[in-house]
């Protein structure tokens, strides 16, 4: 994976009026990173506001955090006035709220790091080394410190754990870099994830899963955590008490995106390297897929009633809407170049989009996908949280901020 930074400019404030006279800001930023790369596939071949900047400090703070839940307006949810830009030691490649008053950043290999913050203020609460002795959660051959490079993370719904993927691993008998190209001088090494109690905020144990895991997910009676793992071509199924893989499923090239519908109990992964999503069933672990839905599928959201699947398309530059019952595409609408992630709001109302070449971010109904607004944000935003305690969107850019806007 390419780890060199790209250059940015010089710091921008863009004024951009939202609903009668609301004005976003946008900061620009000096650092950016290399991302999924676009897969590119043959159709034939496949079956009034003004920002303030706080600067997160190296020394970290109580883990205490406030949960008690601001009032929401639902009508608010497609007006954003941001609030707060999050610099530092980072690199975002996403962002995950706790729905306990944090929020986490995965900042990979650049930095090493998971920052947690608080969701109020947005001051760092605790910076996590992704640093283990692998030897202390059971896992032999290699011996000392072993490195991570968290990518994405996923919060159980007890509320007691994070869980966050790592690209590739680095120490003592790890093969070459984990890589979107999958390839490199050797074989890649299996990765792993590691465990976060959200009451410590340290790593309290390390499942392996495959090569260069992606995406992470809890099932919501909090029984697996699911990993899509992109050079394995498969989906790690972990016990979530344990860690331990309880099932290994082979997808196909390059899954990542996962949602997971709970009533149903079935698993949604976008297979980023075909026009596809599977639909993976829970209980007897049988797959099918939802085929067409559109060019290299990236990140999915389900609707509140889990009768809509969202799907970015990162080779299309659309956002797309599928009938779960039909597995049809319902709805579709252009949002700017490479969209990536998504996040829908507590109401299910507003669906927000990063699109990460355009360096803007979309606000989307989700009733009908039409777009009420897009706002240049940071370069190259990557990942996308709500915040459910106060309502807010953290916008994850790898050019090194987090912006925060409230809903």
């Amino acid at each position: 994976m390419n780890r060199t930074r790209i250059a940015a400019g010089v710091a921008l404030v863009v004024a951009l009026a939202v609903a009668g006279g609301v004005a976003i800001a946008r900061h620009g930023s000096s650092n950016s990173r290399s991302a999924d790369p676009v897969v590119r596939i043959d159709p034939a071949a496949s079956s009034t506001s003004t920002s303030r900047t706080t600067v997160a400090p190296t020394s970290t703070a109580s883990t205490s955090s406030t949960t008690t839940t601001v009032p929401h307006n639902p009508a608010d949810d497609f007006v954003l006035t941001q609030i707060n830009t999050i610099n530092g030691r980072i690199s975002p490649k996403s962002v995950t709220a706790s729905d306990t008053g944090l929020v986490f950043a995965q900042n990979m290999m650049y930095q090493h790091t998971m920052t947690v913050y608080d969701a109020a203020s947005g001051a760092l609460v605790k910076t996590i080394p992704d640093g283990v002795d692998l030897a202390q959660f059971g896992f032999t051959g290699h011996p000392g410190i072993s490195r991570g490079a968290p990518v994405e993370a996923a919060v159980d719904h007890a509320h007691r754990y994070m869980f966050a993927s790592n690209y590739s691993m680095y120490g003592a008998n790890f093969g070459p870099e984990g890589s979107d190209n999958c390839g490199g001088p050797g074989g890649l090494s299996p990765s792993y994830v590691y465990r976060v109690s959200l009451k410590t905020l340290a790593i309290d144990k390390v499942g392996q899963v495959g090569m260069v895991p992606k995406y992470v997910a809890v099932t919501p009676d909090d029984k697996y955590v699911l990993v899509s793992n992109w050079c394995s071509y498969d989906l790690s199924v972990l016990d979530y008490n344990t860690l331990h893989e309880v099932q290994r499923i082979h997808l196909g090239a390059y899954p990542r995106g996962i949602a997971v519908d709970g009533a149903k109990h079935v698993a949604y992964v976008a297979i980023m390297g075909s026009y596809d999503v599977a639909r993976i069933d829970l209980g007897s672990f049988a797959l099918s897929y939802f085929r067409g839905v559109g060019n290299s599928p990236r990140h999915l959201v389900l609707s509140k009633d889990g009768s809509r699947l969202f799907v970015t398309l990162n080779g299309d530059n659309r956002v797309v809407a599928v009938d779960t019952g039909s597995g049809q595409v319902v709805a579709r609408t252009s949002t700017g170049n490479q969209p990536r992630s998504m996040a829908i709001s507590s109401d299910g109302q507003a669906l927000y989009v990063v699109n990460y070449l355009s360096n803007t971010v979309s606000v989307l109904k989700s009733s009908d996908l039409s777009v009420v607004n897009t706002f240049p944000v940071s370069d190259h935003p990557i990942g996308i949280a709500y915040e459910p305690v106060h309502h807010r969107v953290w916008v994850a850019c790898y050019s090194g901020a987090i912006l925060v806007y409230k809903a």
